[in-house]
């Protein structure tokens, strides 16, 4: 099994695969497309009813049950210019496509979304050190 992240901008992949793995997530496709305000307020009018652009979109595809070929967990849409982090972002999406809701969850969607940003940034941290020595 394994996870199909080329239709993953470059930028975003380390994000999008930490934030899968914290999901337990180790099958199927993800798509990410960045678009700008305007794309991404009609998408939020169109399949949320609210008006004005947003930060990131998630659109499950397959559910948790068996799939009939290769898993489509789904599609993350994001803005850059609603974001104050593009890879905070596509890991708030990703988590949402696992099933996560901060809605309901009571907390622990934030949670996981904050340990795999700690992480991120901890190995962010590493390769500039270790690019400095």
């Amino acid at each position: 099994m394994s996870t199909d992240l080329s239709d993953v901008p470059a930028e975003l992949r380390e994000a999008v695969a930490a934030a899968l793995a914290a999901a337990g997530v180790d099958d199927g496709h993800i798509a990410v497309e960045i678009v700008d305000p305007a794309r991404i307020a009609e998408l939020n009018l169109a399949h949320r009813g609210v008006e004005g652009p947003t930060d990131v979109l998630a659109f499950p595809l397959d559910g948790a049950g068996p799939a009939t070929g290769p898993r489509e967990i789904g599609d993350v849409v994001l803005c850059p210019e609603q974001c104050s982090d593009a890879a905070e972002a596509a890991v708030h999406g990703t988590l949402h496509l696992c099933g996560f809701d901060h809605e309901r969850d009571h907390g622990e969607m934030l949670r996981v979304q904050a340990e795999v940003m700690g992480r991120l940034k901890e190995a962010e941290g590493r390769e500039q050190k270790a690019e400095g020595s």
